[in-house]
């Protein structure tokens, strides 16, 4: 029988494996961004947020994406030996482009649509004296266009991965803002008028 761990056991599986609180908060904005689309598509959000929160969990332990315990087979096999819904592990490996593995499913398409664009706007609510509070698509659009800012984002991938959701792009960066804007004081994204 296949289950679905609770987020409980994700964020204990994750905070025993992961130490660096930039890691651990890319997986919370991951997390939260994929709970609001399972709530806009009508899907499960416990599953779609332990997607979210585990998707990365390997990553600092096991780096290289060339070896055979890379990342993110390592957190696959995990899920897979505490014999954990296939959706889970098939969501996690189809964001890892290497692996070869089509998105086919509105989770895994949302997975890799949220991935790179949350490391973006935490990027970008770095640099505002307001955090990510009140932050507009127009504005993250215009940092798009720097190519120096936050230069290892791939721009087409964010456009093509929110395309392959169905989602308008400025409905999509405004979206995953909303997710995240809420819960800026835990992820230290007030920026530095909220610290004042």
């Amino acid at each position: 029988m296949t289950t679905h761990m609770s987020r409980e056991e994700a964020w204990a599986l994750l905070t025993e494996w992961v130490r660096s609180p930039s890691l651990r908060r890319h997986c919370r904005c991951v997390e939260l961004a994929m709970r609001a689309y399972a709530e806009r598509f009508g899907e499960d959000p416990e599953l779609w947020g332990v997607v979210g929160l585990l998707h990365d969990a390997d990553y600092e332990r096991h780096p290289d994406m060339d070896a055979e315990d890379g990342h993110p087979r390592t957190i696959m096999a995990e899920l897979e030996r505490r014999g954990q819904d296939p959706a889970i592990v098939r969501a996690i490996a189809s964001h890892a482009d290497y692996l070869g593995v089509p998105r086919e499913t509105p989770m895994e398409r949302a997975l890799a649509a949220v991935d790179e664009l949350t490391g973006f706007l935490v990027a970008c609510a770095a640099v505002r004296p307001e955090g990510i509070r009140g932050m507009a698509p127009r504005s993250v659009k215009k940092k798009l266009k720097q190519p120096s800012f936050a230069a290892a984002v791939d721009r087409d991938d964010l456009r093509h991965t929110a395309e392959a959701l169905g989602v308008d792009f400025d409905e999509h960066l405004a979206f995953v803002i909303a997710a995240l804007e809420p819960h800026a004081a835990e992820l230290e994204l007030e920026g530095s008028a909220g610290q004042a």
